[in-house]
C-alpha cells in the first residue's frame, strides 16, 4: 500500500507538469501522468531511505544505571 507521504511528495515533485497539463494544457496528459508515476516510484524510494535512516531514533529505552546496589555497604559506614 502507498503510503499518504509517498503520494503527497510525488504530486509535489511532479507538480510542474501536472500544472502545465491540467491548467495551461501545455503538456499531454498521458505525459505528465508518466511523470507523476515515474514520481511516486522516486517518492517511494527517497521515504523509505528516510524511514530506514530515522528507525533507531527514539527506539532505544534509557537504561537506569542504579547508583548503588541493594548489597552495596552504605556511603557512610553505617
Amino acid at each position: 500500500m502507498i503510503r499518504p507521504s509517498v503520494v503527497l511528495l510525488a504530486t509535489l515533485m511532479a507538480s510542474p507538469s501536472l500544472y502545465l497539463a491540467f491548467v495551461t494544457e501545455q503538456l499531454p496528459v498521458q505525459d505528465a501522468l508518466g511523470r507523476y508515476l515515474l514520481a511516486v516510484a522516486a517518492a517511494a524510494v527517497m521515504m523509505a531511505g528516510l524511514r530506514f535512516l530515522t528507525a533507531t531514533y527514539g527506539s532505544r529505552q534509557e537504561q537506569r544505571i542504579p547508583l548503588r546496589r541493594r548489597t552495596d555497604e552504605p556511603a557512610d559506614g553505617g
